[in-house]
């Protein structure tokens, strides 16, 4: 099957109408060295909508969330990323952070040393001040009740209520998860859904990496599935749950 070119890929959540591009990115190719990782790809969001960005190991996604957030590697090669009509494809990392691109790494990357309240703080130390203490407190309660503690005798949910927390601490635009379930147990996991439905209330756009696809899935408005650095499936989230076939040849669901 070729999703990509299936009739049933034309989902009205992901359309190619400007007053829908919030953010796009639009043929963009990215190398790990000599090795051509994100091949080709292009895909549009609108303001405030969650999007599961899904495949199989190996498939490109990480990759793709990197690129999107300019680190230095992978190198864009060319393509172009837009993010409410300014350019982020000619941006350096800490450029598209300060435009609103936030990326929430797989390790987290809590900083040794420091409590709760300094991660908050040192996310916000160029000025690019977002939510409040307040807010992320009330977002995720834990932290609160942690706020003095190191950041990384945290336990592995707590340190991931915290990497979300800091990214909100910026002025944020779009929200850039990478396995943001890795780990948790199910009560814990249901804290960050609950959480990131509460994000995109407040209007912020979020792309989620998750290897649990279902529970992806269910959360989000848009899917896009990548096969091998290129696009397989772009539609809704429920077109994929509803369809075996896209599951299991793509996702081995």
């Amino acid at each position: 099957m070729n999703a990509e070119n299936s009739p049933t890929n034309d989902s009205s959540t992901m359309q190619n109408d400007n007053a829908d591009q919030f953010f796009s990115v639009k043929n963009i190719n990215a190398y790990y060295g000599d090795s051509y990782i994100v091949q080709d790809i292009s895909f549009y969001v609108r303001e405030g909508e969650i999007v599961a960005l899904l495949g199989r190991n190996g498939a490109g996604k990480t990759s793709t969330l990197r690129t999107i957030a300019r680190t230095d590697d992978p190198h864009l090669q060319s393509g172009e990323i837009w993010l409410n009509g300014e350019s982020l494809h000619d941006k350096k990392g800490f450029e598209a952070a300060q435009m609103g691109i936030q990326l929430v790494p797989e390790d987290r990357r809590i900083i040794p040393g420091l409590s709760v309240e300094e991660n908050l703080d040192l996310a916000q130390i160029d000025g690019n001040i977002g939510w409040s203490y307040e807010q992320i407190f009330e977002l995720f309660p834990r932290l609160k009740e942690r706020r003095k503690q190191e950041g990384t005798t945290l336990s592995g949910g707590e340190q991931q209520m915290l990497a979300i927390g800091r990214a909100l601490s910026r002025d944020i635009k779009v929200l850039l998860l990478d396995e943001p379930y890795e780990g948790l147990a199910p009560v814990v996991r249901h804290d960050i859904e609950r959480a990131l439905t509460q994000v995109k209330e407040n209007g912020i756009t979020t792309i989620l990496v998750e290897q649990n696809a279902v529970a992806a899935l269910k959360l989000a408005d848009s899917a896009i599935i990548l096969d091998t650095g290129v696009v397989a499936f772009k539609g809704s989230a429920q077109e994929v749950l509803d369809n075996e076939e896209l599951r299991h040849e793509y996702l081995a669901i």
